[in-house]
């Protein structure tokens, strides 16, 4: 059985290569925290299989994620040397390849979708050829590695090397902030299990006003802008605010429909993301990766549709989803 441990082991096995990339760049003055950086992610992924096993200590790995948070506090990791071609060379092989240069992206959904939909369903020796719930994950694995193949195939690449720089160099323009929704998911686990919704509970329950299903809407939809706003993930905001104020106060109080409620909830607190740093991938990381003089333009570019889409829901919520 193909299980997504062996995909985390191949991202490890990556920020281990960007590890020794970066130690080796001697026109880096920060390289050995960069490197120090990234080989502390690498050991996190591939230890963290023995700690989610229960055969190793997690206070280990807790101890290499504080390091990792000491060097981005001291300004680690770094962007490094940027060797890599220059515009004129980029605009010929733009002109030399054209739409060919996207085959290497469209083979990663391809892929995914293949594991994710025909992969999912083959049993080998009565076994599922793929572990159950990940087939995603190990879908987009290998895509990633069939669509690197795919690329050097056709840019004709021959160094295996200059993936791994290129890679390399793509990290040092974002940064910290590719490694922020493993820790905003470790947050919201962390506000989950410390009862931040059931606190949250108590405060609505005390300056909610009886009867006014508008007021519960608007609260409801709010918090779940705010939280992720904060935590950088509709998702991991979703468990805090329905079970202050959705479930008990919209679902059970008000008689709203779940499916409704929760969906529509969900849809606010994404509202959030588009004006939060911390949703990294959609907001810093394109920035980065488009290298926009302005870091935060796509968040000042998505705030009026945010605010626009945001009372949009309230409205939807508060006219379709309770009995009126």
């Amino acid at each position: 059985m193909i299980t997504a441990e062996f995909v985390y082991w191949l991202v490890a096995a990556f920020f281990a290569a960007v590890a020794v990339v970066r130690l080796t760049d001697a026109g880096d003055p920060k390289r050995y925290g960069s490197a120090a950086f990234w080989a502390l992610l690498a050991f996190a992924f591939v230890y963290g299989t023995y700690v989610a096993a229960g055969t190793a200590s997690a206070f280990v790995e807790g101890l290499a994620v504080l390091a990792v948070v000491v060097l981005v506090a001291l300004g680690f990791p770094s962007r490094g040397s940027d060797t890599t071609t220059d515009d004129e060379a980029r605009e010929s092989l733009a002109r030399r390849y054209g739409n060919r240069l996207f085959v290497p992206a469209l083979v990663i959904p391809l892929v995914a979708v293949i594991f994710g939909s025909a992969l999912k369903l083959v049993d080998v020796g009565g076994q599922p050829l793929l572990a159950e719930g990940s087939e995603t994950v190990i879908g987009l694995g290998v895509a990633a590695v069939v669509a690197l193949g795919v690329g050097m195939a056709m840019f004709r690449v021959p160094n295996p090397v200059t993936p791994l720089r290129e890679g390399s160099r793509l990290l040092g323009q974002i940064g910290w902030a590719a490694v922020l929704p493993q820790f905003l998911a470790t947050l919201g686990l962390l506000f989950t299990t410390a009862g931040v919704g059931t606190a949250v509970g108590r405060i609505t329950d005390a300056v909610l006003p009886d009867h006014v299903l508008l007021l519960s809407v608007v609260v409801y939809c709010l918090g779940m802008a705010v939280f992720t706003i904060i935590m950088g993930n509709a998702f991991a905001a979703f468990p805090v605010m329905t079970a202050a104020v959705g479930w008990p106060v919209l679902v059970q109080a008000y008689d709203g429909n779940p499916a409704a409620v929760f969906a529509i909830g969900m849809l606010a607190g994404f509202c959030g993301t588009l004006v939060t740093p911390m949703a990294a991938n959609f907001n810093l990381v394109p920035a980065a990766l488009l290298e926009l003089k302005d870091t935060y333009g796509p968040i000042k570019a998505q705030l009026p549709s945010a605010a626009l889409l945001w009372v949009a829901n309230v409205v939807i919520m508060y006219a379709f989803a309770f009995p009126h």
